[in-house]
């Protein structure tokens, strides 16, 4: 019986949690870089959104302008959805982007444009496709040596 009303407990935190998600849909009018846009909504508020679980190459660093050109043939001018829970130190939304049924963040780590952002996320899925777009040597993974993002900026601040 304890372990009945453990499940139970425990299904109900879990769907406490898909609850609390909340969803922000709107035409994509701007992107910053491969991994963040701003969303302009029907009741025109604007938002900067970065994409969740992923890291994309900086500006000026090798494939930051393929990552952002790859974000930009997806989603710039075309309305999409947005499902997150929280906010950055920045106060850009976090969060998962699809447009129609294509998750947007996902793309971007199998066509090889991003990193699966280890540090912040547990996501098993992109690790997967990051390891599959390795593989087969796309986009960045096209390097000898590719650095990673969070690398790329540490080096730029000792700089």
């Amino acid at each position: 019986m304890r372990y009945l009303l453990l499940m139970v407990g425990l299904f109900a935190l879990s769907c406490t949690e898909v609850s609390e998600a909340k969803v922000i849909k709107g035409k994509v009018i701007k992107i910053a870089d491969g991994d963040t846009f701003t969303l302009l909504t029907s009741d025109t508020q604007k938002y900067k959104i970065r994409l969740l679980d992923i890291d994309c190459p900086e500006k000026g660093q090798p494939h930051g302008k393929g990552a952002k050109q790859m974000l930009a043939s997806f989603i710039f001018g075309k309305e999409v959805w947005v499902e997150y829970k929280k906010k950055d130190r920045y106060g850009r939304i976090l969060g998962h982007v699809y447009i129609q049924d294509v998750f947007v963040n996902m793309v971007l780590v199998d066509s090889g444009y991003a990193w699966h952002f280890k540090k912040y996320s547990k996501n098993e899925q992109f690790a997967i496709a990051e390891a599959r777009a390795r593989e087969n040597r796309l986009g960045l993974w096209q390097d000898k040596y590719p650095i990673a993002p969070w690398d790329w900026r540490k080096g730029k601040r000792e700089k």
